[in-house]
């Protein structure tokens, strides 16, 4: 005897009764009557051979069975809008400008453009690697869709549409295999830094002068390769995330040469429009999905302050 399958619209109706809390909503938001999605809830619970509801006071709740099935019926969902928004994109054209904090270019920029060009191969993208600032500059004045950046819940140069993806611990970072020669107590530490307008290093000499360490700019660069460089010589120190950090780096322990604790950062996402056109937005939403995959810690706890 072949096993039922389950309807997709049956389940549509399920899961959008369960969000609202009642299925006399979800019959008006889906635009049937409640003697229809009434029907199918009915349908849902045969085709499922238990029972999905149980009496809670006045009103119906979810068995154990309900649960699970409403797991599976929201996955199922998902799966199927993907599908169809993959294959529609198969034909979509188009150009989109997009731009990345340069942590993020060589970690998440192959996995987040493969991602999308196997759904959308006709579409052509733009991608800006960069700092924040000329990021949020191009985001401004329109020349990228969106735009990936750090955010220290400060900086004056902010953008209207921002949204938050988390937080992510930031480190003191050293080389592996190198030692600072620090030899008399109070000599100052040496850091390894952005040339100017950079909110890490300015994170940095903060923290320190507030624990009144004596520090030291060893090495300024004006791109990220080129403070990993001075980093991994042993020629200072510096702070950042531990997004892209290479073999012969690694953080520093809590109070290691006199350091002090740093607070998180913020991720956010900086568009040019409240909402964009369909194919900027799923890349956005795959640009999402990809940070949160890839940085596990990724929180949207309240960030620590030094």
């Amino acid at each position: 005897m072949s096993k039922p399958t389950l309807d997709l619209d049956v389940l549509r109706s399920f899961t959008v009764g369960m969000d609202l809390g009642s299925f006399a909503k979800a019959a008006e938001r889906l635009g049937r009557s409640t003697s229809a999605v009434s029907a199918q809830i009915r349908k849902l619970e045969e085709q499922s051979g238990v029972a999905i509801f149980r009496k809670a006071g006045r009103g119906l709740a979810l068995t154990e069975a309900g649960e699970t099935l409403l797991s599976y019926a929201r996955r199922l969902l998902d799966l199927n809008d993907e599908a169809l928004v993959s294959v529609q994109g198969m034909a979509a054209e188009g150009w989109l400008r997009v731009g990345l904090q340069e942590d993020f270019g060589e970690t998440l920029l192959p996995r987040i453009l493969g991602r999308f060009a196997r759904g959308h191969p006709k579409v052509k993208i733009e991608a800006r690697v960069a700092r924040n600032a000329e990021l949020l500059d191009l985001v401004s004045k329109g020349r990228l869709d969106f735009a990936l950046a750090w955010d220290d819940g400060l900086s004056t140069t902010q953008s209207p549409h921002k949204t938050m993806i988390g937080a992510v611990p930031v480190h003191w970072i050293g080389a592996t295999d190198q030692e600072l020669q620090i030899t008399e107590r109070g000599e100052p530490l040496p850091l390894v830094a952005y040339d100017d307008h950079c909110w890490f290093r300015s994170i940095a000499t903060a923290a320190l002068d507030r624990a009144d360490r004596p520090w030291r700019i060893a090495l300024t660069s004006p791109s990220l390769a080129g403070i990993w460089a001075g980093v991994s010589a042993g020629l200072g120190i510096t702070i950042r995330t531990s997004i892209g950090l290479s073999p012969n780096l690694r953080l520093l322990e809590e109070g290691e040469y006199g350091l002090p604790l740093l607070r998180s950062v913020g991720v956010a996402l900086h568009k040019k429009d409240a909402k964009l056109d369909p194919l900027p937005e799923k890349l956005a939403m795959i640009v999402s999905e990809e940070v949160r995959h890839f940085c596990p810690w990724l929180s949207m706890q309240k960030r620590l302050i030094d």
